[in-house]
């Protein structure tokens, strides 16, 4: 009998991007990190983003009560969708930040139930699931 047991993946916390920059902006950055301002370019990058998103906090929180949108983690479970479907009720998926639809839910229970998706940052779900879901996700 072994004592080592499977610990359950853990979901990543943010979503890696990928972006171009000029040389003197990068030894701009390189020097700022190099005199100790930030740990890192990584560091500097997201305070930039955070300082210019928070520079637009009025218009982000007024745009998403237009839109009526939910911010922040938003999970979809097989419980979930099964009260909606047991109510006749179709959703509308429409999140800033992370949607994830549980692996307990089935490709069929999902088209059943889910009218559309509009996710603005992350969706996390299985393959089927985004197949299932392909011409409902914008």
């Amino acid at each position: 009998m072994s004592n080592v047991r499977q610990l359950r993946d853990k979901a990543p916390d943010s979503e890696k991007i990928t972006i171009n920059l000029g040389y003197v902006d990068l030894g701009r950055i390189d020097l700022l990190v190099q005199e100790g301002f930030y740990s890192n370019r990584s560091d500097f990058i997201r305070t930039a983003i955070r300082s210019q998103l928070n520079g637009h906090v009025d218009h982000v929180a007024r745009t998403i009560e237009r839109h009526t949108m939910e911010l922040g983690l938003r999970d979809y479970t097989s419980a979930d969708l099964e009260a909606l479907r047991a109510a006749g009720e179709v959703l509308h998926v429409k999140v800033v930040g992370l949607a994830r639809i549980a692996s307990d839910v089935m490709p069929e229970l999902a088209r059943e139930t889910i009218g559309s998706i509009t996710v603005l940052g992350a969706l996390q779900a299985s393959a089927e699931i985004k197949a299932a879901l392909a011409d409902r996700i914008h």
